[in-house]
């Protein structure tokens, strides 16, 4: 799942005022989506450092990758649990 997509998850979309969620839920989703943006700010902050420091292009090529790689995998069970909420409101709505 690509982040526009998750990103239209909050959203009613264009023109269109914002989603309510149920009690239940809502606290689940805003928790998700502040682990991935953790997730996603720690990542930055590394990336940045390792690019600063490295005066070897071979290396920091390799740290950044391994860190990207790292980076992915830490986000992939947040990513799942938003798909699987996403689907569950889904068919919410369409009850």
């Amino acid at each position: 799942m690509n982040d526009t997509k998750l990103q239209s998850i909050g959203s009613g979309g264009e023109g269109c005022p914002p989603r309510m969620y149920s009690p239940n839920l809502q606290p689940l989703l805003q928790s998700l989506l502040a682990a991935l943006a953790d997730i996603d700010f720690e990542y930055e902050r590394q990336r940045e450092t390792i690019s600063n420091q490295s005066p070897d292009t071979g290396l920091k090529t390799r740290a950044l990758e391994k860190l990207k790689a790292q980076h992915l995998e830490r986000r992939d069970p947040y990513v799942q649990q938003l798909a699987a909420l996403q689907e569950s409101i889904r068919h919410l709505r369409q009850s």
